[in-house]
């Protein structure tokens, strides 16, 4: 099915590309531009655009904006948000034909392993950035929450298209700044189809041991102890080997 859908919408783009203001210059019979359309739990879906594999731009559909991948393309490109969404409809219709037509099985869904973990090495009162890795799922289609103290959080979230990983799954990167104190805690949370019910992934601060100057004060005294005694009881052995050695020589053949 994956295979199947890159095709249709190999082909559907290219016409697309062509019609695109500044797009006189491109010799057909060199474009290997194509576009991946995902669809996620939101009603619209994503639209990324590609070519020859790097992705050139994507179209934010809650923001209204198309955000390219260097500055430098748009102004050889010029893309309204808006015409994503009857572009998408009218490449899910296109797909779900072709399905029908080619009796396409579905794909089994692949649940994602979920790792969340700092990006700096973590400070109390120091910003800081959580980083949750969402990997090895298939079909691109998440759901992702943050959430400190069980409380949904907002602001200062981010995250990443939806990536291509090894065998035809994907991953993605979900990001949250935050202050990290010894109070809060975090979690990651994550739908998918493959998952039976959200899983969430935990993260709060470690608490390290704390050594007090009375403990550093009590080992060192105590190593010092061992030490000593140490010595001791090596000097008795060495002293008593001497003694031994020397009541012999004194004794003499019988």
């Amino acid at each position: 099915m994956f295979q199947t859908k890159a095709e249709v919408l190999r082909a559907s783009f290219l016409a697309f590309l062509l019609s695109l203001p500044g797009s006189g210059a491109i010799k057909a019979d060199h474009v290997a531009m194509y576009d991946i359309f995902a669809q996620t739990q939101k009603p619209s879906g994503d639209c990324v655009y590609e070519f020859d594999g790097d992705e050139q731009f994507y179209v934010d559909l809650d923001r209204e904006e198309t955000v390219w991948g260097l500055q430098e393309f748009s102004t050889v490109y010029a893309f309204d948000a808006q015409e994503a969404l009857p572009y998408i409809i009218s490449l899910k219709n296109n797909l779900r034909a072709l399905i029908q037509r080619q009796n396409v099985t579905q794909v089994p869904s692949e649940p994602p392993e979920v790792a969340v973990f700092p990006k700096n090495p973590v400070e109390l009162g120091q910003p800081n950035v959580l980083i949750c890795h969402i990997d090895r799922f298939f079909p691109p289609v998440l759901n992702v929450t943050w959430l400190r103290n069980g409380q949904l959080v907002t602001e200062g979230t981010s995250e990443t298209v939806f990536l291509p990983s090894t065998e035809l799954r994907f991953h993605k990167f979900h990001y949250l700044t935050f202050v990290p104190t010894a109070e809060d805690v975090y979690d990651c949370k994550v739908e998918h189809w493959g998952l039976g019910e959200p899983t969430l992934s935990h993260w709060e601060v470690q608490e390290s041991v704390q050594v007090t100057e009375t403990m550093e004060t009590a080992i060192c005294a105590l190593g010092l102890v061992v030490g000593l005694v140490g010595i001791i009881v090596g000097s008795v052995l060495i002293i008593r080997a001497l003694y031994s050695s020397h009541d012999r020589r004194t004794q003499g053949p019988l």
